[in-house]
């Protein structure tokens, strides 16, 4: 674990591999966590070097106010590009996941100078909010089951592990493998503020920032190589958005799970890094 400082702020980031290798920089959804140990292990033994890292609120990374951001996505997207250069790269295979996913993709348009690849993972090519007609919006009956539950206690470690494998059974996720990540999540949040813990968990920061303008009808101009992967289990970005991607990126290969939700499970690992390591 390190931290670093591009843009004005401090972002925290973990690496694997040897600094010799390719760099793969990962984008977190919020939190690193997103991106499972085993994922950056197997690209760093595909001779890879990997960096994942925490957007801004989340983990190690800069938290001012995440009910209140004062930066937007191009934030984001620059926060990406000026980590290539301060890791010593000229260019980096840029992965995105959920949220992360947006900050990825407007940041290989923002600085295609950057980026030589693009792994873009349970997301969509739009910003939070009313999603366009040809794509499917939030199961409404699954959000209502996840959003309708008490809320823990934040600060409680506890309470918000079982919160969050509660909702990971309700969203097709794996129960373990949430509980695990929530609890580590948790113990790397840097203040006890209720806020701070929510924001981290549940990533909604992302949803109080400027998104615009859109970035959808720029897709076509991306001439990287470039892996969608989407899970057909997943009722909050429901598999139709994956598809839609896909499908606007020059050449991109489409890589769906039946069985997969929104989180990257532990048994598709394997098969997501061998893809990765393609590009």
């Amino acid at each position: 674990m390190a931290i670093i400082t591009v843009n004005g702020v401090e972002l925290g980031v973990e690496s694997f591999g040897r600094e010799e290798d390719p760099l793969v920089l990962l984008a977190g959804g919020t939190t690193m966590l997103s991106w499972p140990d085993s994922l950056c292990v197997m690209l760093a033994e595909g001779g890879r070097r990997v960096v994942r890292y925490d957007l801004r609120d989340s983990g190690a990374s800069t938290t001012k106010d995440p009910e209140n951001p004062s930066y937007d996505l191009r934030d984001l997207a620059a926060d990406a590009a000026e980590l290539v250069t301060a890791l010593g790269a000229e260019s980096a295979h840029l992965g995105g996941h959920g949220v992360g996913g947006m900050a990825a993709q407007v940041a290989a348009l923002d600085h295609p100078e950057s980026f030589s690849a693009l792994t873009l993972v349970s997301t969509r090519p739009v910003a939070p909010g009313p999603v366009d007609d040809d794509l499917p919006d939030h199961d409404q009956s699954v959000m209502s089951d996840v959003f309708s539950r008490p809320q823990p206690d934040w600060t409680n470690r506890h309470a918000v592990a079982e919160y969050a494998a509660e909702s990971a059974a309700i969203l097709g996720n794996d129960p373990a493998q949430a509980q695990e990540i929530a609890v580590r999540i948790w113990d790397r949040t840097p203040t006890s503020d209720p806020s701070v813990h929510q924001a981290n968990q549940l990533g909604m920061v992302f949803s109080r920032i400027d998104c615009s303008p859109r970035w959808r009808e720029g897709l076509g101009d991306l001439g990287v190589p470039s892996l969608v992967v989407h899970g057909r289990a997943d009722p909050f970005f429901p598999v139709g958005n994956g598809q839609a991607l896909a499908a606007a990126i020059p050449a991109a290969q489409l890589l769906t799970y039946e069985d997969m939700g929104t989180q990257i499970p532990e048994w598709a690992t394997d098969g997501i890094a061998t893809a990765m390591l393609r590009l």
